[in-house]
């Protein structure tokens, strides 16, 4: 879709977490924080979870209506009609809300309800996806990671993983999950849940797929945030914590391996100099024409040969969102930042592939185009 000078979509976070990780609880105490404004909350398990009964006003076959203005909403069929019925209450004034909240089943893999939400033209129009929140149960994550991929999974997609009963694991077993969660998604902030509580400010505004969106939130979103030094937003916060990460490498580094880890690889790069469009085009279509149903999660900043801005990208295997450009980037710095996160892919053609976007358009006569609009003859391949 075309993105507008002012974004108006409503952002919509996936909640999402191995059975027994505590989104529900999490959700609780997100209804009942007044700085988190109106919020639409869609459950998939609706039959199998007790929102406090406190909270709750009125309930319909469709919506629980919440005391604190916000509302609940079942699942009924798929979820492209769940977000088509609340447009249509919105625009007909029966519900209002700021931002939707997609708490998934404890099993679920997020990525098709990532599809939904860019695929869906009727959806793609009115919102947009501000971020994967993973739920991380720490006195049972350990052994949930060693036995089921589909927890290795959600990890490794999300863009900040919060650490629940932290209060009932002791700091070794707590240590060996947060390195373990290190290595399968590096680029990720982990903040530990206080009984289910954590700062609003930690689970909003994560995607910097959005107008007007700074410099340093890009760097946080990347995972470049502590190469950048940045102000920890939680500081001086009683009960919550982030845990400090070192530098993230501008290199191919794959996760440590581990019962189910070593299907996740994750790789990044850096290219200080503007990257010609189709040396971009032809790297982006081959690893996904190859590779595009292994990718979980792909982002970048990109500098491009004579544009005038960067923009942001973000993927889902072959699906994409909508590139924004950074109308408001300001400074010297043309370096582009890839972050690719796979899963059952070979480390070495992973690698191989970000370092395509090294190579450089030969200045000779242009080749035959190729289906697609490729010229594959133009690029310096190193094969």
């Amino acid at each position: 879709m075309v993105m507008t000078e002012q974004d108006k979509r409503i952002p919509v976070t996936l909640l999402t977490g191995f059975l027994g990780a505590g989104k529900t609880t999490l959700l609780n105490n997100l209804i009942r924080d007044p700085n988190a404004g109106r919020i639409a909350v869609i459950m998939n398990e609706f039959g199998d979870i007790s929102l406090d009964h406190d909270l709750i006003e009125e309930a319909t076959e469709e919506t629980v209506l919440l005391q604190s203005g916000c509302l609940c909403c079942t699942i009924l069929g798929d979820l492209a009609n769940t977000f088509e019925g609340l447009i249509a209450k919105r625009d007909a004034g029966q519900v209002h809300f700021d931002r939707v909240v997609i708490e998934t089943s404890g099993i679920a893999d997020p990525a098709p309800i990532v599809h939904t939400l860019t695929t869906d033209y009727q959806i793609a129009q009115a919102f947009r996806l501000d971020g994967v929140v993973t739920l991380v149960d720490a006195a049972t994550g350990i052994g949930t990671l060693n036995q089921q991929f589909e927890a290795v999974q959600q990890v490794a997609m999300a863009d900040t993983l919060i650490l629940s009963k932290v209060d009932l694991t002791d700091g070794f077993d707590l240590s060996r999950l947060e390195k373990r969660l290190e290595g399968l998604n590096a680029t990720a902030p982990r903040v530990r849940a206080d009984h289910g509580r954590v700062p609003v400010g930690t689970l909003f505004g994560l995607s910097a797929l959005r107008e007007g969106v700074a410099a340093p939130e890009v760097d946080r979103w990347l995972g470049l945030s502590q190469e950048i030094a940045q102000p920890d937003p939680l500081a001086g916060v009683s009960g919550f914590a982030t845990t400090a990460k070192p530098p993230a490498a501008l290199a191919f580094s794959p996760s440590a391996p581990a019962t189910h880890d070593h299907r996740i690889i994750s790789a990044s790069i850096a290219v200080t100099d503007p990257i010609a469009a189709n040396v971009f085009d032809f790297w982006l279509d081959s690893l996904i024409a190859l590779k595009g149903q292994n990718i979980l999660r792909m982002k970048g900043i990109l500098h491009v040969e004579g544009l005038q801005y960067p923009f942001v990208f973000h993927g889902v295997q072959h699906i994409f969102d909508a590139p924004v450009p950074l109308k408001s980037w300001s400074g010297a710095d043309t370096t582009s930042r890839v972050v690719v996160i796979a899963r059952d892919m070979d480390a070495a053609d992973l690698k191989a592939s970000l370092d395509m976007l090294l190579m450089k358009p030969k200045a000779e006569a242009a080749p035959p185009e190729l289906p697609g609009g490729m010229m594959v003859d133009t690029l310096d391949l190193p094969f």
